[in-house]
């Protein structure tokens, strides 16, 4: 799922390419696509786009008129730009807005239809969409320390809720919780100060290394790589390989469609963490550190 490195380049690309630019025709290629009905989605055409913001991890297209279309990619969904006369290839698109000078694609690969394309009118229906996360960046300590330790969950789980903290997902929760030093598997109400100050450095630090690392990835085109594995992470997607700070093998726990990756000696004191699956299948064979598994 693209999180807020990705959100906020994608932002500043639609401001580049089509604020400023009228929508000369929308279409939903997928009925699916589009999960709103008034205003119609034809109620964008023939308007300017006036601006782009973000709501946590979806994307707003604000238009004269005070019409809005809100766009949440989920995991599969992605944005791409192609100029007059270039199409998406395959069955990828979902949705189109075409300007004079080029064609804006909602896409999304995979079976599972998971993305989503409101239209909405005025700013209040904007708003209400908001899932009320913490902004990492404006936040002071106590507020981040509050946030966090408003209910007792796991670190992973916390950061990940856009209830509680704004943009971030599933590849980030894994770099920061590397560069905090900290267990996915804190509880939250176990977290010392010192910890939460520590976690709070560590997710502005991460977020702004890797929102700068796109941006001069993507210079001044529009972004073609969004993806949650990418070359140059710590611990994210790297399970089996060597944690760039110890060398130890990075570890990983999987729960549904997702995955968990940690360092065992950078984060847990040397201790492997349960996967639910293989530590039940292994059960009294299931090594407790990371020096048995060696």
């Amino acid at each position: 799922m693209p999180e807020l490195p990705d959100v906020t380049v994608y932002i500043e690309a639609l401001q580049r390419f089509v604020v400023g630019h009228t929508i000369e025709r929308a279409r939903a290629l997928n009925p699916f696509i589009l999960r709103s009905v008034e205003p119609p989605l034809s109620a964008v055409e023939q308007r300017e786009v006036t601006g782009v913001a973000r709501v946590g991890k979806r994307i707003v297209l604000s238009m004269s008129g005070d019409i809005h279309v809100v766009v949440h990619l989920m995991i599969a969904g992605r944005l791409r730009w192609r100029p007059l006369g270039e199409k998406v290839a395959g069955k990828l698109a979902q949705a189109a807005f075409e300007f004079a000078h080029g064609t804006l694609y909602l896409t999304e690969a995979g079976s599972k239809r998971r993305a989503s394309l409101h239209v909405v009118r005025g700013m209040a229906n904007v708003r209400a969409m908001d899932r009320g996360g913490l902004d990492v960046f404006v936040a002071t300590r106590d507020q981040f320390v509050a946030q966090l330790r408003k209910e007792n969950h796991t670190l992973k789980r916390s950061l990940t809720d856009p209830r509680f903290f704004d943009g971030i997902g599933n590849a980030y929760s894994d770099e920061i919780l590397h560069r905090a030093r900290l267990s996915p598997l804190l509880l939250t109400s176990r977290i010392s100060d010192e910890e939460a100050t520590r976690l709070l450095d560590a997710t502005r630090l991460t977020l702004t290394e890797w929102i700068e690392r796109i941006r001069n990835e993507t210079a001044d085109g529009f972004p073609e790589t969004v993806t949650a594995f990418r070359e140059g992470m710590a611990v994210h997607g790297r399970y089996g390989k060597p944690c760039p700070v110890c060398g130890t093998p990075v570890q990983r726990i999987r729960y549904a469609d997702n995955e968990t990756n940690y360092c065992a000696r950078c984060q847990t004191g040397g201790r492997l963490l349960a996967d639910r699956a293989l530590s039940r299948l292994l059960k009294e064979d299931w090594p407790r550190s990371i020096d048995e598994l060696e």
